[in-house]
């Protein structure tokens, strides 16, 4: 299984801030059932393929206190068998059709995808709808794939160095909003965790009406509605889907707080600050300063910190543009002998100077055509072409988005970048987390 990343930038595919061969623009139709299943479709008949996606409308926000890491753990137990398919036969069935299969698990969907000869598309559905119908959520399963789990969040989270700081800045970023915690979960929540427990969280989620089917490739579309239909239609409506109202206040003080990693040979620092939703106005000229300040060694964060000062011995940053309230960090490792604060302060004086002093046209055009070659390769594959279709349809909630979100990137000035770095970037906007080696005695994990 894997996480969501990034869209991979080829750069060498632009020549300047515009493209030459942006493709046209995709052909999408979309359509309901009775149950609330909704489906999106987009014909590209160049290959023999096609790529199944169903999106479920869950993550890890969706978690109640105490119960942390369920949808994770449901990206596991979806493999586990249904009615008329044994543990992971579904896996053995993709394959067997020359085809791949995986899953992943976000802040605010699950999502399980196969990609395959597109004359196994029925093969496809009908898998896809017997787990949706008849999943086997036995305690046998639950404790086998928990198990899978709690030694998952072990090898990423627990035990490399700075395994937990993404962890550590949620939880002091984020005050009321379920963004608090990260998908994996905590280990006392799964080891507490009930089967009775997971078998509420599943009967809730996992029905027709929050679900989004999304079919990319070589396919007839009235054809595939038909075999949709045949295999979806009769799978019961559940019941009307509890959406997060939380609100996250806005921040009006900076916030600084100091945690020890037993695993952290050197010190560290994360300087977060909250951002507007995805598809938000001002996200794309955000998401355009992100990469000019944070992203790559050419990046202004890197250069400064390890090339001039040679202060950090790495430094990177990134926006993480959810559903609801999301945020931009700065991250630094500390030289040998440095002073983390400072370091901290020489990080937050990079962010501050973009909203000062207009970005040069070489910067705004190097990080515009990152997100324009992004948007093309994001075009290229089926799969890639179904998990932007999918991410503008669920979670931007019109998957006709799909063709005008490239326009708002090309629409971006340095004028732009300015305003929204000196509007989010702000000191009453930020929360800064040191990570302190622990040199004390160690404390048990807990099993």
């Amino acid at each position: 299984m894997h996480t969501f990343t990034r869209w991979t930038v080829l750069l060498s595919m632009c020549a300047g801030a515009f493209c030459a061969d942006v493709p046209p623009p995709l052909k999408i139709q979309q359509s309901q059932l009775a149950n609330g299943l909704k489906i999106v479709l987009a014909e590209d008949r160049s290959r023999p393929v096609a790529n199944l996606q169903v999106w479920y409308h869950v993550g890890s926000k969706d978690e109640k206190t105490g119960r942390t890491g369920f949808a994770h753990l449901f990206e596991h137990m979806m493999f586990r068998g249904s009615a008329n398919v044994g543990p992971e036969e579904h896996m053995r069935l993709v394959r067997e059709a020359g085809g791949n299969v995986n899953a992943y698990t976000n802040f605010d969907m699950t999502v399980y995808w196969e990609t395959f000869p597109s004359n196994y598309l029925e093969r496809m559905l009908w898998l896809e709808a017997d787990r949706l119908a008849s999943l086997d959520v036995s305690e046998a399963n639950f404790k086998k794939e928990r198990e899978v789990v709690k030694e998952e969040r072990r090898l990423r989270y627990e035990n490399p160095p700075y395994g937990t700081l993404v962890e550590h800045v949620l939880k002091n970023t984020f005050t009321t909003y379920p963004y608090k915690h990260s998908p994996i979960g905590s280990m006392e929540d799964l080891n507490s965790a009930t089967i009775a427990d997971v078998k509420a969280f599943h009967d809730l989620y996992y029905v027709p009406n929050n679900a989004t089917l999304v079919l990319v490739g070589d396919f007839d579309a009235k054809e595939a509605l038909a075999l949709i239909e045949k295999q979806f239609a009769k799978i019961p409506k559940g019941k009307p889907i509890p959406r997060v109202t939380a609100v996250e206040p806005a921040q009006t003080a900076g916030r600084e707080v100091t945690v020890k990693d037993k695993k952290a040979p050197l010190d560290a620092v994360v300087t977060a600050y909250h951002l507007p939703p995805m598809g938000h106005p001002d996200s794309y000229a955000l998401d355009i300063a992100s990469s000019i300040l944070s992203s790559g060694q050419s990046s202004r964060l890197y250069k400064r910190l390890v090339y001039e000062e040679q202060s950090a011995l790495g430094a990177q940053g990134q926006s993480l543009f959810l559903e609801g309230p999301s945020i931009f960090f700065g991250f630094a490792i500390a030289n040998q002998g440095k002073n983390i604060k400072e370091i901290a302060t020489s990080l937050e004086f990079t962010f501050n100077e973009m909203g000062e002093k207009a970005v040069l046209d070489e910067e705004l055009t190097k990080a515009k055509n990152q997100s324009i070659a992004g948007f093309i390769t994001g075009r290229e594959g089926v799969q890639s072409k179904a998990d932007f279709l999918g991410r503008c349809a669920v979670l931007l909630g019109d998957p006709q988005r799909y063709n005008s979100e490239l326009a708002k990137y090309q629409a971006v000035t340095a004028a732009d970048i300015q305003r929204v770095v000196k509007k989010y970037l702000a000191k009453s906007n930020q929360t800064k987390v040191f990570i302190a080696p622990d040199t004390g005695a160690a404390k048990p994990e807990a099993k």
